[in-house]
């Protein structure tokens, strides 16, 4: 231990023998034999390949970066909304999609969410096929419905659409994600019980919060992996078979988001984010070793090893992640909320105040990325004592032993519900309180500094944003945290914090739908860009066969 009280990385206390082995549980091993057998993403033919120029591919990426920036969305999840936002577009020119797989391909290929090649026409078959079975179905599903009722069904076989052109797209990864989540279901399924809920239905909610929680899926891909989890996906159906199945779509679809919308849900994601560090650092070492698992699962120290090693690169990554993420949000947070928040400050306080305080306006530009920055500045990576814990979880989880699996350490009743609801009561009113006591601290400290009421609130607007971006960066900290310490003056911060925290969420999910940029960038700006980029393609192409020719 050194005299900071940090407790060196190497060797690690092992509670146990260090040559002695570990043998596998019947999950574990199943697991191992199912990535090991994850098929390589397949070649495309070389004279059947999508190729694309690089000019174009220059101003795609440029456009996508621009565009992307604007809407606030997990990394993993760029690929499908690029998915959705090309096929409306394109659906809206011509409702048949007829010869739109190509189309949607290229412009994908484009902007490099694939790379430049690696898709040929049987890619273009494929997905052409599925765009044709989901627009006939969607037809005779959707005709002579209430028009919230066409909304709603055309939205979701929008979702499925698209998720599962990606998902065709990336089979490799389809399938080791999917291995994944379901050893983290078979794992962690047994430690809960719900006393209200069947086996059945308590099995199925914790399915859905797996992915919310590991998964981190958006409402697309959490309709698309619960509609598959029962059911076939709807390109596989054949003719005769959804003949008996299509009417039964609409109220499959209601049961699904009545499952995502259920309120156990939000408390089982709530218990799965917490066992997830090892899981994730365990996933990482089979993806990176893939051929050596075998090994390193049955050789302990071999094991710490490369946990240990693993666990070091993420606390990096995570701190490079963290740089990148606050530099994104303050990007999206300025050109989404702020430009138009602080265009708008000037000419309102000039038309009701016949004045503008330029101090105000400074302020109110400058402080929130300040404030971001300060917040970012106290994370703290987790550090060895963490990565000997998920050590020591890891060997729990994938040994022989039923212990984990079977322990329970998450139990809900009807009881927990209505316990002392005075208190509760009690709690409630004094949390109401809370939000009284900051607004009117920071109010009054905003008067002695000359802040007019429209300045005021936009200060709140910013401040409370950013605090709501600086608490979604921070779980990019605890990611890899098995276990997070409450520091002293935590109660005290929250006490303040929760409501800026609280109207910081309010904002960014209600008012964040009303992004006029995405508006402009996907009604004004974006069909006639992609049309100007597909005529320089074809100009391109046109050149270089002349070229050709003369050669």
């Amino acid at each position: 231990m050194s005299k900071d009280g940090a407790m060196t990385p190497n060797p690690p206390p092992l509670k146990a023998n260090v040559d002695q082995p570990i043998t596998l549980s019947p999950y574990s091993s199943a697991l191992v034999q199912s990535v090991k057998t994850i098929p390589d993403q397949p070649k495309p033919d070389e004279n059947t390949k999508l190729t694309v120029s690089q000019t174009v591919s220059f101003m795609a990426i440029a456009y996508e970066k621009v565009r992307n920036a604007i809407e606030y969305r997990e990394d993993h999840l760029i690929r499908r909304a690029a998915i959705e936002r090309i096929l409306r577009r394109r659906l809206a020119m011509n409702a048949s999609g007829k010869g739109e797989s190509e189309n949607l391909l290229r412009e994908l290929t484009w902007a490099r969410y694939f790379p430049n090649g690696s898709l040929d026409e049987d890619d273009i078959d494929h997905v052409q096929n599925i765009i044709d079975k989901y627009l006939l179905l969607r037809k005779v599903v959707v005709t002579g419905r209430d028009n919230n009722i066409k909304k709603y069904l055309y939205d979701f076989f929008i979702d499925m659409l698209t998720c599962e052109i990606e998902e065709t797209l990336s089979p490799s990864t389809t399938f080791r994600d999917a291995s994944f989540n379901y050893f983290l279901y078979q794992t962690l399924r047994q430690k809960i019980h719900i006393e209200e809920l069947t086996e059945e239905q308590k099995d199925a909610y914790f399915l859905v919060a797996l992915e919310k929680a590991y998964r981190k899926s958006d409402s697309s891909y959490q309709r698309y992996h619960l509609f598959t989890t029962f059911y076939k996906p709807l390109s596989e159906y054949t003719p005769e078979e959804l003949a008996n199945f299509t009417s039964k779509l609409p109220q499959i679809f209601k049961r699904i988001d009545d499952m995502i919308k259920n309120p156990y849900v939000e408390r089982l994601q709530k218990f799965a984010k917490k066992q997830l560090p090892p899981y994730l650092i365990l996933f990482e070492i089979m993806k990176d070793k893939k051929g050596k698992v075998d090994d390193i699962f049955k050789s302990r120290a071999l094991l710490w090893n490369e946990v240990d090693l693993t666990c070091r690169e993420k606390y990096q990554q995570a701190s490079s992640k963290l740089k990148t993420l606050a530099f994104k949000s303050l990007i999206y947070i300025f050109v989404t909320k702020m430009l138009f928040a602080i265009i708008l400050e000037y000419p309102v306080s000039l038309w009701l105040y016949n004045e503008v305080h330029w101090s105000s306006i400074a302020i109110n530009s400058l402080f929130p990325p300040i404030l971001m920055m300060i917040i970012v500045l106290f994370f703290k990576l987790p550090g060895d004592d963490n990565t000997q814990r998920i050590y020591y979880r890891i060997i729990d989880i994938i040994d022989s032993n039923k212990e984990f699996e079977t322990t329970k350490v998450m139990n809900l009743t009807s009881k927990s519900k209505i316990k002392k609801p005075v208190l509760v009561f009690g709690f409630t009113i004094f949390y109401t309180l809370t939000f009284f006591i900051t607004l009117f601290l920071i109010h009054e400290i905003l008067l002695l500094l000359s802040f007019n009421i429209i300045s005021q609130l936009l200060f709140v607007f910013f401040v409370s944003v950013i605090t709501f971006f600086s608490y979604r960066i921070k779980q990019v900290v605890n990611e890899y945290r098995l276990i997070s310490k409450e520091q002293i003056l935590t109660p005290l911060i929250d006490f303040f914090f929760m409501p800026i925290l609280s109207l910081g969420k309010f904002f960014s999910t209600q008012l964040g739908r009303l992004n006029f940029f995405i508006v402009i960038f996907d009604f004004i700006i974006e069909a006639p860009f992609k049309l100007i980029i597909e005529v320089v393609e074809e100009w391109i192409s046109f050149v270089k066969a002349r070229k050709e020719e003369i050669a």
